[in-house]
């Protein structure tokens, strides 16, 4: 009788287990509709604050040992730096630049980590000789993390896209010619 009982007990909680949906916790973490919306605006309050020149306000958006990589391949590691070098930009080159940079995408890895890709358009930067530059287009890569509720940046690439060129010159098909025939 008691075998009997374990093999009944044993059979429904196969069943069970089998029959159940998996567990839920296997899912990748679904961030809400908050967290996407509070990330976009620290991009947003950042490039406000550089078409401000407000150096200060932009190196609030980072961590406090955040990351800062310009267009140029300049480094600069934590808030204190980050306000400096923009503030020296601020009163040269980029003294009457504007900033504009349209969110791309945003991919959670965890409910604190986030990464971030938008396009960017800085225009009105200056030449050292206070000629004017072309407007620069290129790519905003961040990492984000929240930290006491808040969304901050705590490693931001900037990359340049590079000046349009002509299309290379493609021989015709079937010749091994590498021009074609006038």
């Amino acid at each position: 009788m008691a075998s009997t009982r374990r093999i009944a007990t044993l059979a429904v909680a196969l069943f069970l287990f089998f029959s159940l949906p998996p567990a839920q916790a296997q899912a990748p973490a679904k961030p809400a509709d908050a967290d996407s919306a509070a990330i976009q605006q620290v991009i947003a309050d950042f490039s406000a604050n550089f078409s401000r020149h407000d150096a200060h306000a932009m190196a609030l958006a980072f961590a406090e040992d955040g990351d800062l990589t310009n267009m140029y391949g300049i480094l600069l590691h934590g808030r204190k730096a980050i306000e400096e070098r923009l503030s020296a930009l601020f009163t040269g080159i980029l003294r009457s630049a504007h900033r504009a940079d349209t969110v791309r995408s945003i991919r959670f890895f965890t409910p604190q980590v986030a990464l971030l890709d938008a396009d960017t358009l800085i225009s009105g930067t200056k030449a050292p000789d206070g000629s004017d530059l072309p407007d620069r287009k290129g790519l905003l890569i961040a990492v984000l993390t929240k930290q006491n509720g808040r969304w901050l940046l705590s490693n931001l690439h900037e990359a340049e896209f590079p000046a349009p060129r002509p299309a290379p010159l493609i021989p015709p098909p079937n010749t091994n010619s590498p021009l074609p025939k006038p």
